[in-house]
């Protein structure tokens, strides 16, 4: 598990130069033939992982509910996001993957409500959550690499 923790790091380090490198309007700014921005998918991102790994083990979120209800699946972006709102995402970049270590290495996780993707892999516990949450992150990558080019 040490390396699914390492590319989860790597990612969130990506993820983290995008926060620093870009403005604020760019982060905000929708581009043409995508329904999100930029930091809809960098805070939907942190928001899956919370969900994967902590929910459904039964195990309460870092998150708040509201950042959970603005960045889950099926949302977009409602409004345009403050500094502040950048902020405490890049904070919670870092933040929720340490804790997480922390958590699996202290055994916290012990139990996982089974859980079915949208590409039809039901993920069984807690080590498959992580695996896929790296997939999940890179796909997302994938959408933040194409978007960036309109921005």
């Amino acid at each position: 598990m040490h390396q699914t923790f390492e590319i989860a790091k790597a990612s969130r380090k990506v993820l983290s130069q995008f926060l620093e490198n870009y403005t604020l309007e760019q982060l905000n700014k929708m581009a043409p033939e995508f329904n999100n921005n930029l930091i809809w998918n960098i805070a939907h991102i942190v928001v899956t992982q919370q969900r994967l790994v902590y929910k459904f083990s039964g195990v309460p979120m870092i998150i708040s509910d509201e950042l959970l209800d603005k960045y889950k699946g099926g949302t977009k972006p409602s409004h345009d996001v403050t500094q502040a709102e950048v902020d405490e995402i890049r904070s919670l970049l870092y933040e929720t993957i340490d804790q997480t270590e922390a958590d699996f290495n202290n055994k916290l996780f012990k139990t996982y409500q089974e859980y079915t993707a949208s590409i039809g892999v039901t993920i069984k516990n807690i080590e498959g959550a992580l695996s896929f949450n790296n997939y999940h992150e890179a796909l997302h990558m994938g959408v933040i690499m194409s978007i960036r080019k309109f921005v």
